[in-house]
């Protein structure tokens, strides 16, 4: 699996190439996390994004289908006593409907073949009155980030789709979801974070 391969590297290589937003959109992420909050992670990946809700939430059980990037959460995460590491599949969680105060999924909705699926995956686990937070990487020119995609690509990263901005919000707006947040961490490579409100 690539995700296996590169998962030694990969913190590498996004603190190189895309520190800022890399490093920012952990801390965007944890600014909705609540002292009480449950929270699930899908897509975990390194755990960038677990290290920074780690310390604000009461427990974090973060996921990943990738084995090694599994691993490298565990090492990211080992001083936080309050975190769960599982492999999952985001598309058929094995979880009862209503368990989780925030869930979030960085990064991966470009990469999934049937996206609205995981998001109503998500939806399901999301406590009423929670919320989904589901960033993902943008393209606000034509410029670099192209180029990264084609690099990514050329490694073996398979997009399924790409967004920019306004791209991203007919999404969730073609899914059913009205009352979403966007916040864009900008960068080399930006990224849009969707907050939605479950009802």
């Amino acid at each position: 699996m690539f995700w296996d391969k590169v998962s030694g590297v990969y913190d590498f290589f996004e603190t190189i190439y895309n520190g800022k937003v890399y490093r920012g959109l952990g801390k965007r992420v944890a600014e909705e996390i609540n002292r009480n909050d449950v929270v699930l992670e899908c897509a975990c990946g390194t755990g960038a994004i677990s290290r920074f809700i780690a310390p604000k939430c009461r427990l974090l059980i973060a996921t990943d289908f990738s084995r090694g990037m599994l691993k490298q959460t565990s090492k990211n995460c080992r001083k936080y006593s309050n975190v769960i590491i599982k492999r999952a599949d985001m598309t058929h969680l094995n979880c009862r409907d209503h368990r989780f105060d925030k869930v979030v999924a960085g990064n991966v909705i470009h990469l999934l073949e049937d996206p609205h699926k995981a998001i109503k995956e998500l939806e399901r686990v999301c406590k009423p009155g929670g919320k989904m937070l589901i960033p993902t990487y943008i393209n606000m020119s034509g410029g670099v980030n192209h180029k990264a995609v084609r690099i990514l690509e050329a490694a073996g990263v398979h997009f399924q789709r790409q967004f920019d901005l306004d791209s991203y919000r007919e999404f969730f707006e073609n899914a059913g979801y009205e009352n979403v947040e966007y916040f864009v961490i900008d960068g080399r490579m930006p990224c849009a974070l969707a907050i939605i409100t479950k009802r």
